[in-house]
Formats: C-alpha cells, sequence, structure tokens
C-alpha cells in the first residue's frame, strides 16, 4: 500500500504529535508499505528529501512564518503530485493545508483519514486569535471532507468540541510508544552525571511551553522540598527558543534559576530516544501538568510506566487515562498546585503501591499492533 502521511512539522521538530507520526510512518515501513511524509522545509539544515528507516520525507519550501505556522505557496503543487500516487492520505491535525489534502483525496476517489491529536489553543495575542480561528475552520473543513478520524481515547472524543461533530466516522486507537533499551552502563552513567546524590527525582519531560504547566510544577515544590529536601527536578526537553514560548520562559526563569542554584532543578535539554530509556529509569516519579485540550494524552507518561516510573497526571480529558487504565499513579485537578503536591508525595512516599508489569501495559501501544490497526481501516475505508 502507497501512504502518504501529511504534518506541518516532522523530525528534527520534537512534539508528542511528530514522535507519534515518526514511530507510524517507521512501523508502516517496516510492515512492508511505501511511505512518504510531506512536511515543511521549515529547518534550512535539513534536506529537501532524505529517506530514513525506510521513510521517503518530502519538505516543502517555507515562504514564511505566522505565529507558530508556515507557509508554503507550492504545498498545493506537492499535494496533488502524491494525493495522486498514494493509495491512502493520512493527515495529522491540527494542520491548517489538512482540508486541501482531504478534498483532494475525495477528488481523485482516495480515502483521507485524519489523525486528530489535540486542540490548538496559541498564547494570548491578537494575531494568535486570528490564526486559532483559521486553524480551527480549516481543521472543520478537513473533518466534513475527511473519510475517517482517529484520535487516542474515547474520553477525549467525548470532550472534544471538535470531535463531538464527527462521532459517526470516529475511531480511538491508542497511540505508539516504544523505547531502545538502555545502553550497557548508560543508566548509571546518566545517573553520575546529572543525579548525583539527589533523591528523590522527580521528572518533567516535555517542551517548555505555556499548556504544560510548568508553573504548577514550580508551586507545587515548596512542600515537596519541605519533606525531601534533597529531591531534584530534571527537565528533559526543550526549553530555550521554543516556538512562540519565550516570553513564557523568561517569566518563570527566575524561580527555576534559583532551584538551579541549590542544585534541584536540572535542564537536561532534547534527548534522543537512547538518552531517554537511561532518564527514565533515574526518575521516582515522571509530572504531567498540562492545563488544556492542546494535550491530549502524555505519551511520556507510558515511557514512564514501561520504565516502572509511576506518573502524577492533571485530570484532562484523555491525559488522564494512562493512570486510569494502569493504577499506576494519581490523577490531581488541573492547575492546582496543591493537589499535584500532595500527589507526588503519595507516590514518592508509596512507591510498592504503584508497581506494575511493565510488559502488559507496553503491550497495546506496540508501534506495529498500532499499524495493523490503521491498517484495518485503511483496509475498510478502500472497501
Amino acid at each position: 500500500m502507497k501512504i502518504l502521511t501529511v504534518l506541518t512539522y516532522y523530525r528534527p521538530h520534537t512534539s508528542g504529535l511528530t514522535i507519534y507520526a515518526e514511530r507510524l510512518a517507521e512501523a508502516f515501513a517496516v510492515r512492508g508499505h511505501e511511505v512518504v511524509v510531506l512536511t515543511s522545509h521549515f529547518d534550512p539544515s535539513t534536506p529537501r528529501e532524505e529517506t530514513v528507516h525506510g521513510v521517503r520525507i518530502v519538505r516543502a519550501p517555507v515562504a514564511f512564518r505566522v505565529s507558530k505556522g508556515v507557509i508554503m505557496p507550492t504545498f498545493g503543487l506537492y499535494a496533488w503530485k502524491y494525493v495522486a500516487w498514494a493509495d491512502v492520505v493520512q493527515l495529522h491535525l491540527p494542520q491548517f493545508d489538512a482540508p486541501g489534502f482531504s478534498f483532494r483525496a475525495r477528488m481523485l476517489g482516495k480515502p483521507s483519514v485524519l489523525t486528530y491529536h489535540c486542540d490548538l489553543q496559541l498564547p494570548q495575542g491578537f494575531l494568535n486569535k486570528i490564526v486559532n480561528s483559521v486553524v480551527d475552520f480549516q481543521n472543520d473543513m478537513a473533518g466534513r471532507l475527511a473519510s475517517h478520524i482517529v484520535t487516542y481515547t474515547q474520553d477525549y472524543a467525548d470532550h472534544s468540541p471538535y470531535l463531538s461533530r464527527f462521532m459517526h466516522k470516529l475511531t480511538p486507537i491508542l497511540p505508539p510508544v516504544v523505547l531502545p533499551p538502555p545502553l550497557p552502563g548508560a543508566v548509571e552513567a546518566f545517573a553520575r552525571q546529572n543525579v548525583g546524590d539527589k533523591s528523590p527525582t522527580i521528572g518533567m519531560a516535555t517542551r517548555f511551553a505555556s499548556e504544560k504547566g510548568v508553573e504548577i510544577l514550580l508551586d507545587a515544590l515548596p512542600a515537596v522540598f519541605k519533606k525531601y529536601p534533597n529531591a531534584q527536578v530534571l527537565f528533559a526537553g526543550q526549553h530555550k527558543d521554543v516556538m512562540g514560548e519565550q516570553a513564557y520562559f523568561e517569566r518563570l526563569a527566575p524561580r527555576i534559576r534559583e532551584y538551579e542554584a541549590r542544585g534541584q532543578w536540572v535542564f537536561l535539554g532534547t534527548l534522543n530516544p537512547q538518552q531517554m530509556a537511561a532518564y527514565y529509569p533515574n526518575l521516582n516519579v515522571l509530572v504531567v501538568s498540562s492545563l488544556n485540550s492542546t494535550e491530549a494524552f502524555g505519551l511520556v507518561q507510558i515511557e514512564a510506566m514501561i520504565n516502572n516510573v509511576p506518573c502524577v497526571a492533571s485530570a484532562l480529558p484523555g491525559v488522564r487515562r494512562p493512570v486510569q487504565m494502569t493504577g499506576m499513579g494519581q490523577v490531581t485537578p488541573i492547575g492546582d498546585a496543591t493537589a499535584l503536591a500532595q500527589g507526588i508525595l503519595e507516590v514518592l512516599g508509596n512507591p510498592a503501591k504503584y508497581r506494575r508489569d511493565p510488559a502488559e501495559i507496553a503491550r497495546p501501544y506496540d508501534p506495529d499492533s498500532v499499524a495493523a490497526r490503521y491498517e484495518e481501516l485503511f483496509a475498510k475505508l478502500k472497501g
């Protein structure tokens, strides 16, 4: 089968959406499909075309940016070419260009499937308000034109104003989650370099962005450090020059620098999969304190759980499901720092209570199994 995958940002950009798309595309390739990923050439240092792990990546030129989006005048030409080539079109939303691809697929008699990752909620500002409105309209049009829509969980769909309009053509499929085993000695080397004598360790693995609720963790830390004065936060992910989030970082930076000076907060930067495999075993708890529906699940929760690390997650639809499904952690009210501190302390104080079988947790998220679910859907739509 020829599968065209379309999304605005692909690797080397790092987000839950791009990681999902990469894992699924590579799983399709392993299963013998021809896969083209069509995306933006947002990073000039990357090739215009390349093949990585069996997936052909085609990057369209970017003329300029609008907020977190990119404008690609020739993207429509790429669209006709690759939709005509494909047997099925898979689109990752939110995405400004999605309705054009769904329309072309319909015109050419090809099924199109939208994978809806989350709502788009840009930071405050007049321009961002316009961008949000435009993307919402585009997503709605894409949903109307698409053959089918996939999202992570029924819980998220039930609470999404967007997805609730398309329940008649919606299928929940759990996301692909996989990590390589750590290299020999890597876990211990990570501990020597980043942990030292600090204990317990609290992880946060995400981009430094306003919707991730970093300030909620900051507000919770005094209560945690009161009980565990030798505790430490290990923040894995991009924290500098995150698109559209510079002001947010600068607002919180003074508080974080105080913790850094005491060795209680460490920025690790963006870690590759091998480094993440060494990161998780060094944690005692992972925090996902997201604040709004731009977070629909939190893939890092499953990555942590398959490394025997419990999670404390906010009670957002979808985000709460990994803990609810496994019992491996605590769910706390959205934006409630006091409750977050209590959840962290509960998990740290009772580690045995939150142990589960990692293999059992990992099974439904295996990329090959997820790709097989998509294949069944594609075959059904193709008739």
